[in-house]
């Protein structure tokens, strides 16, 4: 879920931040395209594209740049605004979103413009989030090619809209909703206090002639927010054919809980008529007595029937939230040794669970282990979390873990003065220690899987959050007097519960995080065994040191065995062998890299292309770029 906090520190960020997704038929290497957010529509992030490979990738070279104009000085939320898109090739055009929802056609050999289309979001508005990572495609089996909407592209907008577009023109598919979009913000129960807290930021799922949706809920400013509800649209007239809602029991409790939403991406697979929806935690994040039991299904990834919406399976994460542990990442589909159709869900927690995708029945071992219990009146803690065989981060600190040796002293004060007792330590009033924090282990970045190695590979955050509940006849007061909190951290007021919260990240007076170096990496995993590959430092929060850096963006893989990432501080594309992690090439991006590259090939030249834009929040350098690169 997001964040209310007006603005963020970049070396604090106080919210866990947030495609296509139909299966692509088998790609050559001659022909690989792009056609949905993940690639394909599991999400694999995965190209047969072979050209520039690990003997020659050295010798990338910047082929053509296309600047958006997406800046906007006038915007209210332009502090927040985040690049975040990985564009579509459908139809030899590359489709991608700006953050203020412009729709842009280019063409993908020499990053000419063909069309753009901008749906008018009110730029006044203050917005939770100011992001869209991306667009959607249908092709209409019923229209023959040339004819209007043939091809359609779709984006949910910050407003809360979900539009059809004409892939050939930009101009909306009349036919679809009213005048070519849909109000998703109808019928969710939104908040009319504040618009700008219901959003779409991922691109829609593309199945059986349907584009369903899910939601970006603000999270900490109430108990009653809008419905995490999913909603299935038909993709040629916009009505509505099903709708889902991941926690119905919230609609009994007193004050009525909001969220539970599916703010990522989702994963589609037509051949099993399936659609997995990774979803977030319930509101409010950090105090659960008004919600009490397991909270299913929110902090879940359920398989659904695709064409009617009908539960299939559930498999829940997290019991009973009060971390902000959404599953903030798209469910990854793959092949299991013996054949099995799998599944993969990457966590917040960096632990990974590896499931049988028809039943949702785990293939890596899953333990229920006893965790610390909350020592909150009202709240009831879960007495045990699921832990998987893979974990990606490490979840235990300890005294040498804190800052280096001018800074050892007070991080080792601040933790000792707080509750820690291992992961899943619930929050309270002197303060909590949550390691991983909140923007993970793995966000919204999600994962790449090799299936000729068998390998899984994704970006990991290291950072250390600290959360403190403040009893609500004193939130006011606090909120109102500590300014340099205010700057440092956020404050949210869970409007409804007898606490409100202030959540932070430690870092030292230094400014360096309070535990030990790297801060983020890439990390690969071998799916088949569970056992870690290799795991570099990505980012620097040092220049000219490995340290590893928070990052928001994700990796892909090739066929030429190569991982490409950005995603974290120091503003570098990286390209790092898949079978060592070496690191094979990079270059200097104008602008941060917070997204997740893509590749294609076309008349025998293979492109690599990243939006380069920033991200308000983390503080990155903001602009308008897309980059492609090709060989010489």
């Amino acid at each position: 879920m997001v964040s209310v906090s007006m603005k963020f520190h970049w070396l604090l960020i106080g919210a866990a931040l947030l495609g296509s997704t139909q299966v692509a038929p088998a790609q050559s290497a001659s022909e690989s395209g792009w056609p949905n957010y993940g690639n394909d529509g599991g999400g694999t992030r995965y190209s047969a594209a072979r050209q520039i490979d690990r003997t020659n990738v050295a010798g990338l070279q910047l082929a053509w740049t296309y600047r958006t104009g997406a800046i906007s000085p006038e915007a209210k939320s332009r502090d927040k605004a985040a690049f975040e898109a990985t564009p579509i090739l459908v139809e030899n055009k590359l489709f991608l979103s700006t953050p203020y929802n412009h729709v842009i056609a280019l063409n993908p050999q020499r990053g000419v413009i063909l069309w753009e289309y901008d749906p008018h979001v009110n730029l006044s508005q203050n917005y939770s989030e100011v992001t869209s990572r991306g667009v959607s495609a249908w092709r209409d089996p019923e229209k023959k090619p040339g004819q209007p909407c043939r091809l359609r592209i779709f984006m949910g907008t910050l407003d809360g809209r979900l539009i059809a577009l004409d892939g050939e023109t930009g101009k909306p598919c009349l036919d679809f909703g009213s005048n070519g979009e849909v109000n998703l913000a109808q019928d969710a129960a939104t908040a009319t206090e504040w618009t700008g807290g219901y959003q779409v930021t991922s691109a829609p799922a593309i199945a059986k002639g349907l584009v369903i949706t899910g939601s970006s809920i603000a999270d900490n400013w109430k108990v009653d927010t809008g419905r995490g509800t999913v909603r299935a649209f038909d993709a040629r007239t916009g009505k509505l054919r099903w709708a889902w809602n991941p926690t119905p029991w919230a609609d009994d409790t007193k004050p009525r809980t909001g969220a539970g939403n599916a703010w990522s991406t989702l994963s589609v697979d037509p051949e099993e008529d399936l659609v997995f929806i990774p979803t977030g935690s319930s509101a409010p994040d950090y105090y659960g007595g008004i919600r009490p039991g397991d909270d299913k299904w929110a902090n879940s990834v359920v398989a659904l029937r695709a064409s009617s919406g009908k539960f299939v399976w559930g498999f829940q994460v997290v019991h009973h939230d009060l971390w902000d542990y959404d599953v903030a990442s798209q469910p990854t589909l793959f092949t299991w040794k013996d054949g099995t159709p799998a599944i993969v869900i990457n966590t917040k927690m960096g632990r990974v669970f590896v499931l049988n995708r028809l039943t949702g029945v785990p293939l890596l071992p899953v333990e229920e282990r006893a965790v610390p219990q909350t020592d909150i009146p009202g709240e009831h803690s879960s007495p045990t979390q699921p832990f998987s065989t893979i974990s990606l981060v490490p979840e235990r600190l300890s005294p040498s873990d804190a800052g280096g040796p001018e800074d050892m002293k007070w991080c080792q004060e601040k933790i000792k003065a707080s509750r820690w007792e291992g992961i899943f330590t619930p929050p309270s009033i002197q303060g909590t220690v949550v390691f991983p924090g909140n923007v993970g282990g793995v966000n919204w970045g999600s994962a790449a899987y090799d299936p000729v190695h068998h390998v899984m590979v994704a970006n990991t955050n290291r950072l250390i959050a600290w959360v403190k509940l403040i009893p609500r006849d004193k939130f006011e007061a606090e909120n109102n007097t500590q300014q340099d909190n205010r700057i440092y951290g956020e404050f949210g007021e869970q409007k409804g519960a007898p606490y409100g919260l202030y959540r932070t990240f430690l870092f030292s007076p230094s400014k360096l995080p309070c535990n030990a170096p790297p801060w983020g990496t890439t990390e690969a995993v071998d799916l088949f065994t569970g056992k870690q590959v290799w795991d570099v430092p990505l980012g620097t929060f040092v220049p000219g040191k490995q340290t590893g850096s928070i990052n928001l963006g994700g990796p892909m893989i090739t066929a030429g065995g190569l991982v490409f990432t950005s995603a974290g501080m120091d503003l570098y594309l990286h390209a790092f062998d898949i079978e060592t992690g070496k690191e094979l090439w990079k270059y200097p991006l104008p602008a941060g890299g917070q997204a997740t590259p893509m590749t294609y090939t076309l008349q025998g030249e293979q492109y690599l292309v990243i939006t380069a834009g920033g991200h308000g929040k983390l503080g990155t350098k903001q602009g308008d770029y897309i980059l492609a690169f090709a060989l010489p």
